[in-house]
């Protein structure tokens, strides 16, 4: 039986979009539990994402305003929203017939990478939060790994002797990361957030958009694209141990912690990231030692 959403909101987009929703389809996949649909509007087709919890209802604020401040090309068409406080949702364009990365091919690894280069290019706009408003003082992953590393060791990736060695070395150059700046940064890129369209590539979930450092989102996003398939690191971002590291320990810190219920996913994904972002981090590490 195909999941329709409740009449409530059925009735709530009815109001925003000053006409009667129909035929809904239930999407699957995200990392958070706010519920997914995609319907028809007249003959259009779009998108809706509805909070379901009070933390989806928090991020799903955050991502509203950053449509209110943005207005980007490579940034879905924004159609409406509810502020609801308990359950406040997005309506944007459906991008479910354009193209969503892996497989990676050079040419769709390269038309990302410019995207991104472009966003983090672009002016940054007043009312726009800092990274640090945003993300708080980001720590450094390694450290809390040193403070109690057997939920990293639980993973099996390193040996406690091998962990041993190489942490002192990570610590230092993570600490060396900086995160502010005056980039417009996303910091989710994922290819679950990368879609290939005729006019260009659409990012989607700007829940965490901010001013911030462009070297540490691009990073963020490596691992993944390599363990999709896609090219080492440093194809992208040469010479930049210290995010490298950063990155690493981001996943290391957390990867072998419990299941987070408002994100059941999560967890799943740091490990996946963290099986390349690690050999990433020590190759930094050897790299800068020699």
């Amino acid at each position: 039986m195909t999941r329709q959403p409740n009449p409530e909101l059925i009735e709530r987009l009815s109001e925003v979009l000053g006409s009667s929703p129909s035929d809904f389809a239930h999407v699957t996949g995200g990392y958070t539990a706010a519920a997914r649909w995609r319907f028809r509007l007249g003959d259009e087709r779009l998108f809706v994402k509805c909070a379901t919890t009070p933390v989806t209802a928090e991020m799903l604020q955050r991502e509203l305003h950053a449509y209110d401040v943005l207005d980007l090309p490579m940034m879905p068409q924004f159609v409406g929203c509810s502020r609801d406080p308990v359950a406040p949702f997005l309506v944007i364009e459906d991008l479910s017939e354009g193209a969503w990365p892996p497989p990676w091919t050079p040419d769709k690894v390269d038309s990302v990478s410019e995207t991104v280069e472009a966003l983090h290019r672009a002016p940054p706009p007043p009312g726009l939060p800092s990274h640090l408003a945003v993300h708080g003082a980001r720590g450094n992953g390694w450290e809390t790994v040193a403070a109690d590393p057997n939920p990293f060791l639980g993973l099996g990736v390193l040996t406690a002797a091998d962990l041993d060695a190489c942490l002192p070395d990570l610590i230092a150059l993570a600490a060396a990361c900086q995160f502010d700046g005056d980039a417009i940064c996303h910091w989710d890129l994922r290819s679950d957030n990368m879609c290939l369209t005729d006019r260009g590539v659409v990012l989607i979930d700007w829940t965490e958009a901010c001013i911030g450092a462009a070297a540490p989102d691009l990073g963020a996003w490596l691992p993944s694209l390599h363990q999709e398939g896609g090219p080492t690191p440093e194809h992208l971002l040469p010479d930049a141990p210290e995010v490298a590291a950063w990155v690493a320990g981001f996943f290391a810190a957390r990867a072998g912690l419990p299941i987070i219920p408002d994100a059941p996913r999560v967890r799943d994904v740091q490990k996946s990231q963290l099986s390349t972002a690690l050999p990433w981090a020590l190759r930094a590490r050897a790299k800068a030692q020699g």
